[in-house]
């Protein structure tokens, strides 16, 4: 499995790897239950590769993000995303320090955390992943 190829679509619960594409969308398979589907074009996907948290300075990528969750937890999964909205907004303060807290919401930290554990579930090595600064420093 690889993190470029996993996207959240609009509207359904979860993350999904790509497949492959067809005429109308893409195929994908749900890293939850690994029921395989298509995804049409009118449906609104996200690679979680292309989506950044807002801090003061800059955006760090999610992967970024997820990389320093993992090194906290040593690879096993992060707190509940269930917790109170005081308790993420703490957790998060630990793993991205100067997240910008006006525009990162605690809806948002849930749904990272929620990705993070069902990554962290399906059985996805962030310590085998390069993120793409990594790559155009080396």
């Amino acid at each position: 499995m690889e993190f470029n190829k996993i996207i959240a679509v609009t509207g359904k619960p979860g993350l999904y790897e790509v497949l492959s594409q067809s005429k109308t969308g893409i195929i994908v398979q749900s890293l939850t239950d690994g029921k395989r589907f298509p995804i049409l074009s009118t449906h609104n996907v996200s690679l979680l590769e292309n989506i950044a948290i807002f801090t003061y300075e800059d955006e760090v990528l999610l992967l970024d993000v997820f990389k320093s969750i993992a090194e906290k937890e040593e690879g096993k999964a992060a707190i509940s995303p269930k917790e109170s909205n005081a308790k993420l907004v703490a957790y998060f303060s630990e793993i991205l320090p100067n997240f910008d807290q006006e525009r990162v919401y605690p809806s948002n930290i849930k749904k990272v955390l929620q990705w993070y554990n069902a990554l962290i579930l399906s059985g996805f090595d962030f310590s085998k992943v390069e993120s793409p600064s990594e790559e155009e420093n080396a």
